[in-house]
This record gives C-alpha cells, sequence and structure tokens, in this order.
C-alpha cells in the first residue's frame, strides 16, 4: 500500500480545509455534505455520541452558531492508498483557555466523493509535557 500520494493528499487536505472553514462559519449544508449519508457514520462529540448520519444532521442544525472559531495546531493528514485517510488535529478556542480540543476523522472516497465516516472531538487540560511545550515554542518562533 502506497502512503501519502502526493495527489490523494492534495485532494484530502483541501476536503478537510473546506470542513474547517465550513465548521467555523456554522455552514450547515457544507458539513451534512462532508459526512456520508449512511446509518453507519458516527460522530462521537464533546458531549453526544452521535450514531448514523440523521444523528449528525439533526445536531447541527440544532448547535448554536455561536463561539465556533477557532485555531487548528499540529494537524496530521495521512491517506492510506488512493480511497481512506485520516485527519488529526489540535485546535484552541480563546474561550477556553489552558484546554486543548483534540478531532480524528476518518475520510473514505465514495463514487460521489469523500466523506467522512467517522469523527472524534474531545477536549481536556492542555497537557504539560515537554514535548508540547517544545513545539509552542517553535511554532511561535516560526
Amino acid at each position: 500500500m502506497e502512503i501519502d500520494l502526493p495527489d490523494v493528499l492534495a485532494e484530502i487536505t483541501a476536503q478537510f480545509e473546506r470542513y474547517e472553514k465550513a465548521l467555523v462559519s456554522n455552514d450547515v449544508a457544507v458539513l451534512d455534505e462532508l459526512f456520508r449519508d449512511d446509518p453507519r457514520t458516527l460522530r462521537y462529540g464533546i458531549g453526544e455520541n452521535l450514531y448514523g448520519y440523521d444523528a449528525i444532521m439533526a445536531f447541527r442544525a440544532a448547535r448554536s452558531p455561536v463561539g465556533l472559531m477557532r485555531r487548528t495546531d499540529k494537524t496530521v493528514i495521512t491517506a492510506y492508498g488512493r480511497d481512506t485517510a485520516v485527519a488529526s488535529t489540535l485546535f484552541y478556542r480563546d474561550g477556553a483557555p489552558g484546554r486543548v480540543g483534540r478531532q480524528m476523522q476518518t475520510w473514505i472516497r465514495f463514487p460521489e466523493g469523500w466523506k467522512i465516516v467517522a469523527a472524534h472531538v474531545s477536549i481536556i487540560d492542555e497537557p504539560k509535557s515537554s514535548e508540547q511545550t517544545s513545539s509552542k515554542q517553535m511554532d511561535q518562533k516560526a
């Protein structure tokens, strides 16, 4: 299996960026489009476990658009072959100092395009490890 084929990595990176833009602007139509319309699609959120596309759509429709802005860090996107990818990122919100969000998505290419089939979002206290501190210092210098 080939990992990170440049054309596939470019495609999935563009889809991830499209997702991020839709998320912070609360573009529910695009968010709904990017998840696979299937009862097996799931999204574990910060305060909810959503099983199936219909549950994910209902959550998005009811979610408040307030406070969605965030900045991402340490995004890692890996493509496995031509039809599978995993996107992982950390995110930070100004309204939650000292906390870090973590997001992972599994993307699969279907005949209709790239779709998220599984997602997980969680928030934890920001670790105080030396690795985390070192990478933050490097990011600030860049």
